[in-house]
């Protein structure tokens, strides 16, 4: 059974979970993370490309129940995988980010579910993300299409207008509170107590309880 936040002695405490924000550099994901966290939006020309792994916590309502988020942001670029690969471990959800306006970017996707098979379990909700309104390259039906086939949910947002971008936060986390297999603790290759979130893996997190992140009072760049 999923945790509830009335699990927890004090009754008040969230219900901890991990994504992970994928894809190729320059589709929008520090963007869509940006708008979602902070309802902010940062011009191409003012942002920059994220350097290893960003880190932010949210904290939402789903369902009725008190939700802190634990999102982390990786590189696109292939000299930063064996960095961002070991935050894998742990995570209960993942956003795989294309560009509707750049076709490349959605012929890559392949290649990052292939990784996804390698380094999380079956069980894991994945999400794709269309992000971007512009100079459209990949329809709508084709992006539905393939996240049918690859098992995942499917939403096109932007980050520039926002529309979508709730949304797509929302319907993973309901989809992993409504996935029992994410929650067994004696489930192959999900550890998700990893010293209340600051020790274990890079990322980890706690199912149950909230403890005080340092990195939470930082809030990660704003890249």
């Amino acid at each position: 059974m999923p945790p509830t936040a009335s699990s927890s002695s004090s009754g008040s405490q969230p219900i901890n979970v991990k994504l992970l924000l994928i894809g190729n550099s320059s589709v929008g994901k520090s963007s869509l993370l940006l708008r979602f966290s902070d309802e902010q939006w940062l011009p191409e020309d003012e942002s920059s490309a994220t350097i290893g792994v960003d880190f932010r916590v949210h904290k939402m309502e789903v369902k009725g129940k008190k939700v802190k988020l634990s999102i982390w942001d990786t590189a696109g670029q292939e000299r930063f995988r064996t960095i961002t690969s070991s935050y894998y471990r742990g995570a209960q959800g993942i956003i795989l980010v294309y560009d509707v306006a750049n076709r490349e970017t959605f012929e890559a996707l392949p290649r990052w579910y292939s990784e996804l098979e390698t380094y999380v379990s079956e069980s894991v909700v994945k999400i794709l993300v269309g992000n971007k309104e512009y100079s459209r390259q990949v329809p709508t039906a084709e992006g539905e299409k393939f996240a049918q086939k690859m098992n995942s949910l499917f939403v096109e947002a932007s980050a520039k207008t926002a529309v979508g971008v709730k949304e797509v936060f929302q319907e993973l986390v309901e989809r992993i509170l409504d996935t029992p297999e994410l929650w067994d603790p004696k489930s192959k290759g999900q550890g998700h107590t990893t010293a209340h979130g600051n020790g274990g893996v890079p990322g980890g997190v706690q199912v149950v309880g909230l403890s005080d992140d340092p990195q939470e009072q930082g809030g990660g760049c704003s890249c």
